[in-house]
């Protein structure tokens, strides 16, 4: 060793041979003890020990390190496969043997493989996500307000993107869908608008600038808000059109009137024919560009305001024709007026020229639509009343058979009046509840209208009194008759049976009786005090309702006084 180490130290290389050697001739020439000596090869031992166990450790972590990148790049290979939905790839080595070293080197070119495969998915991916998100900011109305697209990179598979591919399909589909909803909206506002006269370009321009035809079809806003304004929009346009033509039609059968009224010639009616022509025409019908037109309705407007006018050179026959048709309520609703007294004080009107023509017919229109409200409040009542006269018809009629001695002879029709009388009896017991009901029926209208209710020219109240003490007077002669034979007494020879009284309905011959055992002066209503009182019958308005003797005079709305029975 020792000649070894000589031949080191003369060859010029260092050893721990030589330095050792070194170390002794020194030690030799200073005299170091040797427990000195022992003990600083003792330290020299430690030292490199030390120096071994660092480089043990270095070398341990460097050989963990690569154990964690190849973990890492297993991981790494794994985690790639499982986010492109892949369960192999070719270019992955299937032992796992040699060094490390010779492991990372195995499966960088998989791995290198796999990434950019992993760069050219997401870009699909992105692609596709674009679009989508593009769509959807046109339907949302976003626009290019739409942020950067985040790919999620968890999933990359290709079931994945073939998800986002039907999701574009769909959307697309929807978009194409939108965009035909929105041509057809813009179609309909369009002849809308050419119906109507309005300008479409400025209509649509409001609703989105993209709707203008300038505009591509493509560019064209299909965003929910776009298509709730088209439909708003359409739903104006519509009413509007149906407002015209309710207004068009309502001057159109005012010409129409007019001109019946006053003979208009053929060729004159021709000037209007085209606002005539949709008199009766409904709302889809009418397609004509320009036929609702403001203009159009400003011109019959003023047609139907000259013909108005001119109208009062034929006044006497229009109000008289009214006159005519306020007097067929009244019969209908059986109110008695003095016709002939209304038709003088229109006369006179008309030829005093104190009323103007308009005002007058106003009036009478007026009167007529009175009319027909009270006859309408009258129509129950007088249902009533028609179902009370005949009953009492038949009524009537019962008496006047039960007292033929042959009414059960087998004669020629004998079982149509037996079949007549079984029906009469079951009408005649209901007379009392109907004519009870007829009187507080009667009486809540005199209540709510504070008149008398007349029935051509009588107090009902008073028919229905009167009614009730013949009913009355009837019930007691058939006691008696019948109380005759029990006490042995006989018919008077002025009275005999066969002439006893009939019961008395509310009509003779088929008009009200006149006869009143009751409230000869008119009907009754309730008080304050809620006693009967004496009020007023209920008569004509104005020109129905005037006496003779104020035939020249204005137009009052006074009543007359009640008809006398």
């Amino acid at each position: 060793m020792a000649e070894v180490d000589v031949q080191n130290l003369l060859l010029g290389e260092t050893t721990c041979g030589t330095l050792l050697h070194q170390l002794q001739k020194i030690w030799d020439e200073v005299g170091e003890s040797d427990e000195e000596r022992d003990k600083m090869l003792l330290q020299i031992e430690q030292e490199c020990l030390d120096v071994y166990k660092r480089k043990v450790d270095q070398a341990t972590k460097s050989r963990s390190h690569l154990l964690q990148t190849l973990a890492d790049a297993n991981l790494e290979l794994s985690t790639l496969l499982a986010s492109l939905g892949e369960k192999s790839f070719v270019g992955i080595p299937e032992k796992t043997t040699g060094t490390i070293k010779e492991q990372l080197a195995a499966i960088a070119p998989a791995l290198e493989q796999l990434w950019k495969q992993k760069d050219e998915r997401i870009k699909e991916f992105s692609d596709v996500q674009s679009q989508i998100q593009k769509i959807c900011g046109e339907i949302a109305g976003s626009g290019d307000r739409l942020g950067n697209q985040v790919v999620d990179e968890s999933d990359l598979s290709l079931k994945k993107l073939d998800e986002f591919h039907d999701q574009l399909q769909e959307l697309q589909k929807e978009k194409s869908d939108r965009l035909h909803k929105v041509l057809e909206l813009v179609s309909t506002v369009h002849d809308l608008c050419a119906v109507l006269g309005i300008d479409f370009y400025s209509t649509v321009t409001e609703v989105h600038p993209s709707l203008n035809d300038a505009a591509g079809v493509e560019s064209k806003s299909i965003s929910n808000d776009t298509l709730a304004r088209l439909a708003k929009t359409v739903v104006a346009l519509k009413e509007d059109k149906k407002q015209r033509l309710q207004k068009l039609q309502e001057l159109a059968t005012q010409l129409t009137d007019l001109w019946n009224l006053m003979d208009t010639s053929e060729e004159e009616q021709g000037l209007f024919s085209h606002v005539t022509c949709n008199i009766s025409a409904s709302v889809d019908e009418v397609n004509v560009p320009g036929a609702l037109a403001l203009d159009l309705i400003e011109q019959a407007e003023v047609e139907v305001e000259r013909l108005d006018q001119l109208k009062a050179s034929r006044m006497k026959e229009i109000a008289f024709k009214r006159q005519g048709e306020l007097e067929e309520i009244f019969a209908r609703a059986h109110i008695e007026i003095d016709m002939q007294a209304a038709r003088e004080k229109i006369l006179a009107l008309i030829d005093s020229g104190n009323v103007e023509p308009t005002e007058l017919l106003a009036d009478m229109d007026n009167q007529i639509i009175k009319a027909r409200e009270e006859a309408l409040s009258r129509k129950d009542i007088l249902d009533k009343v028609e179902k009370w006269m005949s009953a009492c018809e038949e009524e009537s009629w019962l008496e006047d058979y039960n007292r033929d001695d042959n009414r059960y002879n087998a004669s020629r029709g004998a079982h149509l009046n037996l079949k007549r009388a079984e029906k009469a009896r079951i009408l005649v017991n209901k007379i009392p509840a109907l004519v009870d009901t007829l009187v507080a029926k009667t009486r809540a209208w005199e209540d709510d209208h504070g008149l008398t209710f007349m029935y051509d020219g009588v107090p009902l109240l008073a028919m229905l009194d009167e009614y009730a003490l013949l009913r009355h007077d009837r019930e007691e002669e058939k006691r008696r008759l019948k109380q005759e034979p029990v006490f042995g007494s006989r018919s008077s020879p002025a009275r005999p049976v066969s002439s006893t009284k009939k019961v008395v309905g509310p009509r003779a011959n088929g008009t009200p009786t006149r006869r009143l055992s009751l409230n000869q002066n008119g009907g009754r209503s309730v008080n304050k005090d809620g006693k009967r009182e004496h009020t007023k019958p209920l008569g004509a308005l104005n020109y129905a309702a005037i006496s003779k003797e104020d035939a020249g005079s204005h137009i009052s709305g006074t009543e007359p006084a009640p008809s006398t029975p």
